[in-house]
């Protein structure tokens, strides 16, 4: 069998942020199967015109597993295209369970995180020296998607870092709670990236205690990243974060002799 099934991560919706190996990926398949709901259609142009393109919004976990097994074994390239980077809630894992149990080769290529197309957009640095050096990906607890025993919001928020909650838009007055919960404070900069990437994007900053009034008043309910912490406040653009060393003048390393540093 020489067919095989691509993952090939779609970005948040700009299409123009797939990454040049996915595009390669999608304009040689021979079939495409996408998630329609959360795909920008305009990348569907890049598919040959006799590509059939298979949506899966409408389609359980069997179904699309079925498909994707059939055409690969009759020797066609199968696009499984994805939202954002498959490997982030993409439920990919018992996509991949299935097709090794069918003996169907795959692999995966990563996409752009909506994590990171919000952060470009504010623009902001996840990362700042003395203030966030973590970044957290999670959520809130969900009726399909318990959290395993430690890893609840109210726990996880207790470190100092930023905070990026996916998938959890309708539940933000539970969100704040367990942000409460945790110690972080009412007036922590939080930001709620909207279909980020989409024509209809909205960036809402709030904070933590504004935060449930504010997606509310937007009517947010699904599509929505909500993002949590220090760095993300915008006075830091104007100056007075700490700088990082590694363009410091005095800092030594592999590819720059200075003064005291490390190495």
């Amino acid at each position: 069998m020489s067919g095989r099934v691509v993952f090939v991560g779609a970005g948040p919706g700009d299409p123009e942020l797939i990454t040049v190996r996915g595009q390669r990926m999608l304009r040689a398949a021979d079939v495409v199967v996408w998630a329609a709901s959360l795909v920008h259609p305009a990348l569907l142009r890049e598919a040959r015109p006799d590509a059939e393109i298979v949506s899966s919004s409408d389609r359980h976990l069997g179904e699309i597993v079925d498909l994707m097994v059939d055409r690969a074994s009759a020797g066609r390239l199968v696009v499984r295209l994805h939202s954002g980077d498959p490997s982030v809630y993409g439920a990919i894992l018992e996509q991949m369970v299935a097709l090794r149990r069918a003996g169907v080769p795959f692999e995966v290529v990563p996409g752009v995180s909506s994590l990171f197309a919000a952060a470009a957009r504010l623009p902001a640095e996840l990362t700042v020296p003395g203030i966030s050096q973590t970044v957290i990906l999670t959520r809130t607890a969900g009726r399909a998607s318990p959290l395993p025993s430690g890893a609840e919001l109210a726990a996880v928020a207790r470190h100092p870092a930023t905070l990026a909650i996916f998938l959890s838009a309708a539940l933000v007055p539970r969100v704040v709670r367990e942000l409460r919960e945790a110690g972080v404070a009412d007036d922590t900069p939080a930001v709620v990236a909207v279909r980020v990437g989409w024509p209809d994007e909205q960036i809402l900053r709030t904070t933590v205690g504004e935060l449930a009034a504010t997606v509310r008043a937007a009517r947010v309910h699904r599509q929505a990243l909500i993002l949590v912490g220090r760095a993300l406040d915008p006075a830091l653009l104007d100056g007075g974060a700490p700088a990082s060393r590694l363009y410091d003048p005095t800092f030594r390393h592999l590819f720059r002799g200075g003064g005291e540093g490390g190495a």
